[in-house]
């Protein structure tokens, strides 16, 4: 018999992003349908009116905000099979679960499936180079005979977070219900997590369909752990999980210039 998920998105909403109601729609209109939930640690009129709006359960979580408590109590609310953790800017392409579900019936040992994306910078859909290499990181994730062996489960992430952190769909039947971000890190907590499941058992499944589009704008996260340094520094902690010091340090001559795809919109 075959196997029959069943799978929430989670929305992590903060503050009053303007970007939000596209989030939602954009799941909203998947054409596999699927629960919906929002998670917030910065409640407000503005996350409830829009959850009241579309009929979306609300879950407020008490104390500090912080992105690895806030993705954990998500998780921990979804007590489906599989769990998405939604980032409240970006938007997902209609057959995003329709894909994801797929992976899962055929490879149901996967700890998670991830996806390509498209950049969407003001109001332009775009793939940069950045894109490209990330693609490319994860070449040898795209087969079955080599996506559960942890030496290509580790080279995929050896060169940078190959990793689109929203595309990421995750299973709890294999990952269970406890915390699954663990990590000392601020920014590159995402990188670190999927690196400790590349070293465990399970698949890393990988879908090379860009069915996400990943908003790049001045008030998101990223942009400001860049423009603070903590991105660099947490980036090199991460290449010394892997990598000698003297590697390390060629690698990030490079690696920096990943940034290249915020460009303007650091300036504004």
């Amino acid at each position: 018999m075959i196997k029959k998920f069943s799978h929430t998105f989670v929305i992590c909403a903060y503050k009053e992003c303007k970007y939000l109601e596209d989030c939602v729609l954009s799941l909203k209109n998947q054409v596999q349908s699927s629960k919906i939930i929002m998670v917030t640690s910065t409640d407000n009129s503005f996350i409830r009116s829009i959850c009241s709006k579309y009929n979306i359960k609300l879950y407020v979580r008490k104390g500090k905000s912080d992105i690895q408590d806030d993705w954990n109590f998500g998780y921990n609310k979804a007590k489906s099979d599989l769990v998405t953790i939604v980032h409240q800017d970006d938007v997902y392409d209609k057959y995003y679960l329709k894909y994801i579900m797929k992976y899962f019936t055929k490879h149901s040992d996967s700890s998670f499936v991830c996806t390509d994306y498209y950049i969407l910078k003001k109001g332009k859909y775009y793939c940069d180079l950045n894109c490209k290499i990330k693609a490319f990181l994860k070449f040898f994730l795209r087969f079955s005979l080599f996506n559960k062996i942890k030496f290509f489960k580790v080279l995929s992430l050896a060169f940078g977070n190959s990793i689109n952190c929203p595309s990421v769909t995750y299973n709890r039947l294999l990952l269970g219900d406890k915390d699954i971000f663990t990590s000392n890190l601020k920014f590159s907590l995402d990188w670190d997590t999927f690196l400790k499941l590349a070293k465990k058992d399970g698949r890393l499944g990988y879908i090379p369909k860009k069915l996400i589009s990943f908003r790049i704008h001045n008030g998101s996260t990223t942009v400001s752990f860049i423009k603070s340094n903590i991105r660099y520094y947490e980036d090199v902690i991460m290449f010394s999980k892997v990598w000698p010091k003297f590697i390390v340090k060629f690698i990030m001559l490079f690696y920096t210039k990943a940034n290249n795809v915020y460009g303007d919109v650091l300036d504004e």
